[in-house]
């Protein structure tokens, strides 16, 4: 088959938008965008950037000081703000005494994708779901897969002009069922996705986001009223790997987890094993057990395969020996429902019943097979799944 190059691919994308979308392309008012990534603004076609005064959207969580200072309260960093300076996050800026949202409507990544790959396996398994972020997160790890985008400010990326209502209209447009946040870290342009999640549900779409977790109890619950799913990615069960991989700590994420299980919200976790750094199968055990007894036996967990990347291209792959050792601990530990993430074709992808032990979603990677559960339960033996399953 001849290769098609990219322009014969956006000749023949006009002509209809399947092909562009499973490409990683979307149409939006005409227009053909790319998901956004790895675009440098200063190789952007026609793009001039958006470090104008212009740009931003007053901030949710914060507070005043009288010397023209602001504080944030939207995650643990607490950041302190004289005017001009920007947070940990690179978005948030002190304009003049009110700290202002830097990325609102301006996301650098819109496509569609399968909700398999957040990981959120007990979310409406095989669906379709539209994928926004924006440039920034509150985290710096060292093995970040999209570092181009999370560790980049507004303007060094192609960003396009996306109020909520616009998001949300391109998710209906699509007939997709879900909205999702992901690829940076929703948290930091809280203002974009609260909006859209209150938007979505009046249209009947559901929204998750695939989060670090490093968030502020207050902000989290507000948000939560609007949201369907969230995925955590528990990175480590040590504080040591927290301050020194990702320059943040362990236990507010923990107490994200917890005000989770206090709203009753449907969430998963991932935690991702690198070699040599978080895969001690003691701390494995210690923190499935915690999860057991914190958060319940019920609650998801994906062990995921590192790759190299980043700032840790001189590690090896995961072993997938460790992954299935890491099964076996944390079912050794109570968990019920335990999965591997990012090796194609393991058996560990699809979900089990735990009462009569039948493969209840058959998966491939990121593709759904065969579903066996009906009203949310086992169509073998009637045990209630829990998730957020077609009715």
């Amino acid at each position: 088959m001849k290769a098609t190059n990219r322009r014969e691919f956006l000749k023949k994308a006009a002509l209809g938008s399947a092909a562009a979308v499973s490409a990683g392309w979307l149409w939006f008012n005409g227009q053909l965008l790319w998901n956004g990534f790895f675009i440098p603004a200063s190789k952007a076609l026609g793009y001039s950037g958006y470090a104008h005064a212009s740009r931003g959207k007053e901030a949710m969580f914060f507070h005043k000081n009288a010397n023209r200072s602001v504080n944030c309260l939207l995650c643990p960093h607490a950041c302190r703000l004289n005017e001009g300076q920007t947070g940990i996050c690179r978005v948030r800026t002190n304009r003049n005494g009110t700290l202002f949202s830097m990325v609102y409507g301006k996301p650098c990544s819109v496509n569609v994708g399968p909700i398999e790959k957040a990981p959120i396996y007990h979310f409406y398994p095989g669906h379709e779901r539209l994928c926004v972020a924006t440039v920034g997160c509150n985290l710096r790890c060292k093995y970040c897969h999209n570092w181009q985008i999370s560790q980049s400010r507004p303007g060094q990326v192609r960003e396009y002009d996306m109020p909520p209502e616009q998001i949300v209209g391109e998710a209906l447009r699509q007939n997709l069922k879900s909205i999702s946040f992901t690829y940076t870290e929703p948290t930091v342009f809280y203002e974009y996705i609260y909006d859209i999640s209150k938007m979505a549900r009046e249209q009947g779409l559901k929204t998750s986001i695939v989060s670090n977790g490093y968030i502020n109890p207050q902000p989290l619950r507000k948000l939560l009223k609007h949201l369907d799913a969230v995925k955590i990615d528990l990175k480590a069960f040590n504080d040591d790997f927290y301050r020194e991989i990702a320059s943040a700590r362990l236990n507010p994420v923990k107490q994200t987890l917890e005000v989770l299980r206090d709203e009753g919200a449907f969430f998963e976790i991932v935690n991702l094993v690198v070699p040599g750094l978080n895969d001690d199968p003691g701390e494995i055990k210690k923190m499935c057990v915690w999860i057991r007894e914190n958060l319940g036996a019920e609650t998801p967990i994906h062990f995921s395969r590192f790759s190299p990347t980043y700032k840790l291209t001189n590690l090896s792959p995961t072993p997938v020996s460790t992954l299935d050792k890491a099964i076996e601990i944390a079912k050794d530990a109570g968990l019920k429902y335990v999965y591997i993430g990012n090796v194609p074709g393991h058996r560990n992808n699809s979900t089990f019943c735990p009462g009569c032990k039948q493969r209840l979603v058959h998966r491939m990677h990121f593709s759904v097979l065969e579903q066996k559960i009906k009203n949310g339960n086992c169509a073998a033996c009637g045990l209630a799944i829990p998730g957020i399953w077609e009715t």
